[in-house]
């Protein structure tokens, strides 16, 4: 593939031009490892990484154009300079422009929030393929272009991959693309520059202050997705999140809206929730579902709304809906032959895990005991640590802190962090078990017949991250393997 210079530049905002842009560019990229002799490489200040200490590799491995924020002390011949404001946006602009403008060629659907982006957009994709669409996912479980499914690394990837991926949906027959939209995607303009056919707002919860240092910057990195959203877009939000009107406040696209309690355009109402799931009254018409708990009924209502504003009909959306399941890692329910329920979720927030657990006591038919397993991340939110051990505490008979991808931390200082502030009823309830299998399997071995086990924090995940190695860990094939073990 070969793009003109000047074609890729279109739209960015130049400060200084040292060279010329009438040139051809082979290829584009933020990493220097990755430049080949034509490449225009672009140096993003990262959060551990300056890309311009590598300006003069990049030039060495053959790279022609230079993207920078400074220029380098030395100036080669030769090559082009060109100087911008932001680096991280210039590439967006630039990586859109040269894959050819994927998103103009598909309905592209971004789905934001703190909890739910993955089971509404895969909801999404399932439901738009039941329908006949070939679709695009991008998630945090994984990527996936019709039935193909590549890894995925990242909740979103970086915006010279993002449109590389959204190029090869195009070029392989999609119509319909469902992406989950981080906020450090947004905030790293990993998504600028992409035309969306619609937005959806979840929810916004304590998460990623580590990033963001304050709730209300990420209420606004949030809201500026929708800010940046064309009139022929539109905009659905939930309601019933104190934030979810915030988030339309300013955007130019066509507001729409979900709720269980407030007044919307989907207003649902919950009948009945079991564990084999809901059954609910969305504007004014039965149905029954395969998810489970009140925030799934919220991504049911988020699905079922923008499934109506790309056009498709009320009573075909429902019916496939019903028969649908959510995300793997999502509420992903066992039951042992000792009938003892084991549930694996990815919550590693303290309103998703206070969520499922409160799914989890709805459910409970009488004097089942709930044993958590619960950690936090390492290198990720210290502060919300103690409120994650508070809500487990509260609302579980029996807690097990245990290690979630401690990455360079200590696991035991991670769990130190978690016993501080906890109430003096909740001490009573709590072991510690740094490895997680041991608590894994002791959760299993303090059961007894009827009684619930969550597993939190990592769902989907095959890994533990531990010192910068990614060792195999499933929590879900774990704890199966326990339930048949003490089964013999």
């Amino acid at each position: 593939m070969t793009t003109s210079l000047q074609h890729i530049l279109f739209g960015v905002a130049l400060r200084e031009v040292i060279g010329s842009t009438n040139q051809e560019i082979v290829d584009l990229q933020i990493d220097s490892r990755l430049v080949q002799p034509g490449t225009a490489f672009v140096a993003i200040k990262g959060v551990q990484v300056d890309g311009h200490q590598f300006i003069s590799t990049a030039i060495e491995k053959g790279a022609t154009v230079i993207v920078c924020e400074t220029l380098p002390a030395s100036i080669k011949e030769g090559i082009s300079y060109i100087v911008v404001a932001n680096t991280q946006e210039a590439v967006a602009l630039m990586a859109h422009q040269f894959y050819g403008q994927p998103s103009t060629k598909i309905k592209l659907v971004g789905v934001t929030g703190t909890n739910g982006k993955t089971t509404v957009a895969t909801l999404l994709f399932k439901l738009f393929s039941e329908i006949g669409y070939t679709c695009g996912l991008v998630s945090t479980v994984q990527n996936q272009i019709g039935d193909r499914i590549i890894p995925a690394t990242h909740t979103t990837p970086d915006a010279i991959r993002l449109n590389a991926l959204l190029a090869e949906m195009v070029s392989e027959g999609c119509t319909h693309v469902f992406m989950e939209s981080s906020s450090h995607a947004i905030h790293q303009h990993r998504i600028t520059g992409l035309q969306f056919t619609g937005a959806a707002f979840t929810n916004i919860t304590h998460d990623h202050l580590d990033y963001h240092e304050t709730f209300e910057e990420y209420v606004r990195v949030k809201k500026s997705f929708f800010d940046h959203l064309g009139p022929a877009a539109f905009a659905i939000t939930n309601l019933d999140d104190p934030n979810g009107a915030v988030m339309l406040a300013n955007t130019k696209a066509k507001q729409f809206s979900y709720a269980l309690h407030a007044p919307a355009t989907y207003k649902g109402k919950i009948l009945e929730n079991q564990l084999t799931g809901l059954v609910l009254n969305v504007n004014e018409v039965e149905v029954h579902c395969r998810l489970i708990g009140t925030f799934n009924a919220y991504n049911f209502l988020a699905v079922y709304g923008i499934a109506i504003q790309l056009g498709e009909a009320s009573e075909k959306v429902l019916t496939i809906l019903s028969a649908l399941t959510g995300a793997e890692g999502r509420f992903d329910y066992l039951i042992s032959s000792a009938n003892t329920i084991g549930i694996v979720d990815y919550a590693h927030t303290p309103d998703a895990l206070q969520n499922v657990l409160e799914t989890i006591a709805k459910l409970k038919k009488g004097g089942e005991t709930v044993i958590t397993v619960v950690g936090c991340g390492g290198d990720r939110d210290k502060t919300k640590r103690p409120i994650m051990a508070q809500v487990a505490c509260d609302l579980s008979d029996k807690v097990i802190f245990t290690s979630d991808n401690p990455r360079s931390e200590d696991p035991n200082q991670i769990i130190k962090d978690m016993e501080l502030g906890l109430s003096s009823a909740a001490k009573r309830k709590y072991v510690n078990i740094v490895d997680r299998y041991e608590a894994i399997k002791a959760a299993v071995n303090f059961s007894k017949s009827g009684d619930i086990i969550l597993i939190a924090g990592k769902g989907h995940e095959k890994y533990q991250d531990i010192k910068g190695v990614k060792q195999d860990f499933d929590d879900k094939a774990i704890l199966q393997n326990i339930f048949n073990s003490f089964a013999k």
